[in-house]
C-alpha cells in the first residue's frame, strides 16, 4: 500500500517491540549477574565479583550477541520503512539501489560501529555499578558499619540497580541507535532534512514538545532546551538524548509537508513557505 500524506509519518515511528526485546535481554543478564552475587559475606567480595564478571569472556560474548541482535533488528526493520518511502519518492530507484548496496559501503561500517558501541555500554554495566557500590561502601564504612552488614544491604540493592540500568539503556540506546542509522542512510542518499516527531503523550518534555513537527537539518542539530530558555544540555537530534522517545521522519518528499511549516534555521524556529524552504535545502 502506498502511504498517504496523513499516514506517511507513521512509517518512521520506532517499533517498541525491539526496545522491549532489548530490555528483556538486559534484564535477563542483570538477573544472572545478581544470582552470582548471592552468598558473598562481605561488600568487598561483591565488588570483586562484579569486576570478575565484567572481564569474563562469557559475559563479553553475551554482551556482543545482545547488541548485535538489537542493532540488526533496527537496521532490518528500518530497511522496510525505507522501501515503503521509496515508493512515494521521485528518486525511488536511487533509494532502492542505495539500500541494496549499503552494507558493502559506509553504512555497513556504521552498523558495525553501532554494534560495538552498544556492546561496550552493556559491558560497562557491572563496572559502573561496582563503582557506585564502592562509593556506597565507603560512605557506610565512615558511619561505622561493618562490611558484613553492608553486604546484606547490597544483596537487596544490587538487583534494583541492575534493573534500573537495564531499563535506561534499553530506552535510551534503542532510540539513539535508530536515529544514528536513519541519519547515516539519509546522508548516504543525500537527504539533508527530517521532521522532528515526539511520542505525543504526557511524558514528552516541554523542550521536545516545542520541537514537534519542526524541520531540522542533519548538519545543524538544535538545543531544544535553549530554545525555550532552559539550561543547555547539548545540541542533539531527535532521539539522541537520555530517555528520549522522539524520532526523525526523513523528508523524502516535500509534498508530504504541510506548508507553511516550522523550520529550525539560524538557531531559532521560524515558519517558512515551501519556496523559502527550497532556497535553503
Amino acid at each position: 500500500m502506498v502511504p498517504t500524506k496523513n499516514t506517511a509519518k507513521d512509517l518512521w515511528k520506532p517499533k517498541r517491540k525491539i526496545e522491549e526485546k532489548y530490555k528483556r535481554a538486559l534484564k535477563q543478564l542483570s538477573k544472572s549477574i545478581s544470582k552470582n552475587l548471592i552468598g558473598f559475606t562481605t561488600s568487598y567480595e561483591i565488588v570483586r565479583e562484579l569486576k570478575r564478571i565484567s572481564n569474563s569472556p562469557e559475559f563479553n560474548q553475551y554482551a556482543e550477541s545482545v547488541a548485535l541482535k538489537m542493532v540488526t533488528s533496527l537496521f532490518s526493520d528500518a530497511g522496510r520503512t525505507w522501501r515503503e518511502a521509496a515508493r512515494v519518492n521521485s528518486k525511488g530507484q536511487g533509494i532502492y539501489k542505495a539500500l541494496k548496496n549499503e552494507l558493502h559501503g559506509p553504512i555497513g561500517i556504521y552498523v558495525k560501529e553501532q554494534i560495538d558501541r552498544n556492546a561496550k555500554i552493556i559491558k560497562s554495566m557491572p563496572i559502573g555499578i561496582s563503582e557506585q557500590l564502592t562509593e556506597h561502601i565507603k560512605n557506610e564504612t565512615f558511619k561505622g558499619r561493618r562490611s558484613e552488614e553492608i553486604a546484606k544491604d547490597l544483596e537487596k540493592k544490587v538487583p534494583y540497580m541492575f534493573e534500573y540500568k537495564a531499563k535506561l539503556i534499553a530506552r535510551t540506546e534503542v532510540s539513539k541507535t535508530s536515529t544514528a542509522l536513519t541519519e547515516s542512510r539519509c546522508k548516504n542518499i543525500g537527504i539533508r532534512w527530517y521532521n522532528w516527531r515526539t511520542s505525543n503523550d504526557q511524558r514528552v518534555r516541554s523542550s521536545h514538545d516545542h520541537m514537534n513537527n519542526v524541520l531540522v537539518c542533519w548538519d545543524n542539530p538544535p538545543s531544544p532546551e535553549v530554545l525555550i530558555n532552559e539550561k543547555n544540555v547539548g545540541y542533539y537530534h531527535a532521539g539522541n538524548i537520555y530517555n528520549c522517545r522522539c524520532y526523525p521522519e526523513p523528508i523524502v518528499r516535500l509534498d508530504f509537508v504541510k506548508w507553511p511549516h516550522k523550520v529550525y534555521y539560524n538557531g531559532k524556529v521560524t515558519t517558512m513557505t515551501r519556496l523559502e524552504f527550497e532556497k535553503i535545502m
